[in-house]
């Protein structure tokens, strides 16, 4: 009896391995991605099974998983006055784009609708110091309501400064929303956020238990998202933390003007959809802006693993290969999806400037490897390739030919650009590219460049490391 059981529970166990393999091959998403996932089911079959169901299922399904964000689309369709619609979906205002990049505008609001705001001022901000200060500025001015969306809210002292800021403000009687990405912070203990609840901030957990709870723990709110009053916004690299204050270099925007209304949006619909509750009308949350001085075009646009289309993959797609003169990125993390990679080496190949700048030594052990497994083939390509020294860099940035700037919380791997809740700001203003390449120029100063002729010279046990690492990149 026990040796029929187990031939059964041996012929189940392959059935399931064989099942698995099916739906990955008949999955849409890249090729190297599915090769990785069937090369650990097939060396190590129980352990692959179940990080497959953890971290590889695809929820890219929007019939299927319409449900997570449709309240939120229901509630907003209903308290929503015109003007607020309009400001952020009307399209009349793409006519103020250079005419070779509203094709670009036009596919970055494919699936959110979000569309460009003009009447913006907008402060590229580099330093974690000058974020904390007005950060802190502009919690002690708020009014009416403080929104706060961050992959990580840590436990130190910067962390703590705004922790207790958020309390002293709800405590006045302004309204204070906190979205905690609970899967990021779980070694963070609930009477962290209890304490918040205590002083009347109303706390809500991005990925709430449900019977998908282990198959949701791949897809996290990678987003860094602050609207005060409705007026100013916030988003960029940095989370809350004394690494990314005190530390690292990393790059962050603060926002005046329309372009508020779309961080907003967004803040609301991960709200609603993580289980938090708005009472009224939408409309205290879209002041109508006063002009400011300056008129920046700003287009703020949130990506999700549950909508059709990977916008930000796409939108860098389509920015690598319509860049001309120069195309300039800083990330911590590169590992990037096959299309986009290709795009990057074509973009160079034809003669455009492609630098990328990236950390000398990854803040994970795990990336290192992974980000110089691409290395040789970008720089046989013709792409430059830069190691940061000094302090660690987080940034996540694009400029190309004097107009476009992209800063966001999208790294250029496939986690950011398929699995987590991103949000990018574009940038379509001269002025401001020019300064975005004046920082890139700026640290490069402090980076030792990488030629093709010294990369290959490295100790076959790094070739041997780097290439492992390759082929789990889809994976990290």
């Amino acid at each position: 009896m026990t040796g029929v059981l187990s031939i059964i529970a041996s012929v189940f166990f392959l059935l399931l391995i064989a099942g698995a393999i099916l739906v990955i091959l008949n999955d849409n998403q890249d090729s190297g991605r599915k090769i990785a996932w069937i090369l650990i089911i097939t060396v190590l079959p129980v352990i692959g099974l179940v990080c497959y169901f953890v971290f590889g299922l695809n929820f890219r399904k929007p019939k299927l998983f319409q449900y997570q964000n449709q309240d939120f689309l229901d509630t907003f369709e209903e308290r929503a006055d015109e003007d607020t619609k309009n400001l952020l979906f009307g399209v009349d205002r793409e006519m103020n784009i250079r005419p070779e990049y509203r094709e670009l505008s036009r596919l970055l609001s494919r699936d959110s609708g979000l569309t460009v705001s003009d009447n913006n001022e907008i402060e590229i901000i580099t330093s974690g110091g000058r974020k904390l200060e007005a950060l802190v500025n502009d919690i002690l001015a708020a009014k009416h309501h403080i929104h706060f969306e961050y992959f990580y809210f840590l436990k130190d002292d910067g962390s703590r400064k705004i922790k207790n800021l958020l309390m002293k403000k709800a405590r006045e009687g302004v309204k204070v929303r906190f979205i905690h990405e609970n899967i990021a912070n779980i070694t963070i203990w609930p009477s962290y956020y209890n304490e918040m609840k205590e002083a009347g901030v109303e706390v809500v957990k991005f990925t709430n238990p449900n019977a998908f709870i282990l198959s949701k723990f791949n897809y996290r709110d990678h987003r860094k998202i602050v609207v005060i009053d409705g007026k100013v916004g916030y988003t960029g690299g940095m989370n809350i933390g004394d690494d990314y204050f005190f530390r690292w270099r990393d790059t962050h925007t603060r926002i005046t003007g329309n372009a508020v209304a779309s961080l907003q949006y967004s803040f609301l619909n991960s709200w609603i959809t993580a289980g938090g509750k708005i009472d009224g009308d939408f409309d205290e949350f879209f002041p109508q802006h006063r002009v400011v001085h300056d008129d920046k075009l700003v287009q703020i646009i949130p990506d999700e693993p549950d909508r059709q289309w990977p916008i930000l993959h796409m939108g860098a797609v389509w920015t690598a290969q319509h860049a001309s003169r120069y195309l300039y990125i800083q990330t911590p993390y590169f590992v990037p999806p096959e299309p986009l990679l290709l795009a990057l080496k074509a973009a160079a190949l034809k003669g455009c400037d492609v630098r990328l700048m990236v950390p000398g030594k990854a803040d994970l052990f795990f990336m290192d490897p992974a980000n110089k497994s691409f290395y040789e083939e970008c720089l046989e390509a013709g792409i430059r390739i830069f190691e940061k020294g000094g302090k660690f860099i987080h940034s996540k940035t694009m400029v190309s030919d004097d107009y476009l700037s992209i800063i966001g919380s999208a790294n250029m791997d496939y986690r950011s650009m398929e699995l987590s809740y991103e949000i990018n700001s574009y940038i379509y203003n001269e002025e401001k590219a020019l300064e975005n390449k004046s920082i890139f120029l700026e640290d490069l100063k402090e980076c030792r460049e990488i030629t093709l002729e010294s990369w290959t010279r490295r100790p076959w046990y790094m070739k041997s490391l780097q290439s492992i690492m390759r082929l789990f990149a889809p994976l990290l």
